[in-house]
């Protein structure tokens, strides 16, 4: 398993939008409903603070959602934005669960 978070601020004006894009990028995971992908993404009490958790099964499972046209897409416009705090990824280790989230 693999598990990735992303922290960045955007700018107040183009928070909106991101919460657009992230939309689009959910609804297409939604309909691919892929097993080994679980994502999420909150939005911090600032309204600009977005905060990225995705769980991967297996390595091939990121490689699926990098390559989707959304995915790609939501990125170009985030950096195209010029966030105030650029995106900061962190590779996490799970200790615990409520539920098995790939099962």
């Amino acid at each position: 398993m693999k598990i990735v978070k992303v922290t960045y601020t955007t700018k107040a004006e183009y928070a909106g939008q991101n919460q657009s894009n992230i939309k689009i990028v959910m609804d297409e995971l939604q309909k691919l409903n892929h097993p080994g992908i679980n994502y999420n993404s909150c939005l911090g009490p600032d309204g600009k603070t977005f905060i990225h958790t995705a769980f991967f099964n297996a390595e091939e499972d990121e490689k699926v959602l990098l390559n989707l046209p959304s995915f790609k897409q939501f990125q170009e416009q985030l950096k195209a934005s010029g966030p105030e705090v650029p995106p900061k990824q962190e590779l996490l280790n799970l200790v615990g669960t409520s539920k098995n989230i790939f099962n």
